[in-house]
């Protein structure tokens, strides 16, 4: 009689037990798949406006040349006589860009018609991009600046018809995993310090980094070393998958401001193909040595194939 109570009383409190967990597992489970979906809605449009950034007249697929300046006087035009030749859709000659002990003059031939802010430019002073204000001068659908890297000067040419900008209409990634979303801690240096980056034309320049950035993915401690400022930081990484999944020259992340608690997320769902994989007209940092994990980071873009360089 005993034991036919307690089968009875086990029967009671399953039938009023299990539903009970069914329900608490159905509406775990349901949270799970409602975060994703909204994490997902906020995925896909960041790769949208990446791809829209990427066609748009300052994105990386109109880049048609990049032009080192030689100290004094670059005769430049799509005619074969000029220092520097540009695209054959450009006039034969369009004109004179003088460098002179860091200052930049640009002198148009008077037949061509060089536009700056909208007025018609016959001659002018050039501001390089590091000046934060580029002059940036137009003839049709070309426009130029110049960039200085290191020591050089050089003129950095967009074609806003150029085909690249037809040719890209999505860019492969892996499927994104909040697993790979992970918290991170910041420890930042007492005294800020420089690290090494080269990039992608063979120089090496020394870049502030404010701090590290410490996380823990399959129970190992790693570690970054990002630029900028603790309010606005910037990675250059690379992992086991690059050259293989990934772009070999590493790819690029960028880091939201910390929680209330001072934590960091470094989403690599996010992680994107440095410019040099869509042109060969950019000059990309690479991952420093401090910034080449030895895992494989299976999230973010995956390599695209033909354009840019081949690392």
């Amino acid at each position: 009689m005993k034991t036919c109570w307690r089968f009875t009383r086990f029967l009671v409190i399953t039938w009023i037990i299990l539903p009970i967990l069914q329900a608490t597992t159905s509406c775990s489970s349901g949270e799970n798949d409602q975060v994703f979906e909204e994490y997902l809605t906020s995925y896909n449009e960041w790769g949208k406006n990446r791809i829209s950034s990427l066609k748009g007249p300052e994105g990386w697929l109109n880049l048609a040349g990049l032009f080192w300046l030689e100290e004094g006087e670059n005769r430049f035009g799509s005619d074969s006589s000029n220092n520097i030749i540009f695209p054959s859709v450009a006039p034969a000659n369009i004109g004179i860009i003088i460098l002179k002990e860091d200052r930049i003059r640009f002198i148009g031939n008077e037949a061509v018609n060089v536009i700056h802010e909208g007025l018609l430019i016959h001659e002018m002073e050039l501001l390089p991009d590091v000046s934060g204000d580029p002059t940036l001068l137009t003839l049709d659908s070309l426009a130029w600046f110049i960039i200085k890297r290191g020591d050089k000067y050089g003129i950095r040419l967009r074609d806003y018809n150029h085909p690249n900008i037809g040719k890209l209409d999505s860019i492969p990634c892996f499927p994104p995993d909040l697993a790979w979303k992970v918290t991170a801690t910041f420890e930042p240096f007492i005294q800020p310090i420089t690290i090494k980056v080269p990039n992608a034309i063979g120089m090496v320049e020394e870049s502030p980094v404010p701090g590290l950035l410490i996380f823990r993915f399959e129970e190992q401690e790693l570690t970054l070393y990002p630029m900028g400022d603790p309010d606005h930081l910037f990675l250059v990484f690379g992992d086991e998958t690059s050259g293989l999944e990934t772009y070999g020259g590493g790819r690029f992340l960028t880091v939201d401001q910390p929680d209330e608690e001072g934590n960091y997320t470094i989403d690599f769902n996010r992680a994107y193909n440095p410019p040099c994989a869509f042109t060969l007209y950019a000059t990309c940092p690479l991952p420093p040595k401090e910034n080449i994990l030895s895992i494989r980071i299976m999230a973010g873009e995956q390599t695209v194939e033909g354009f840019g360089y081949h690392h």
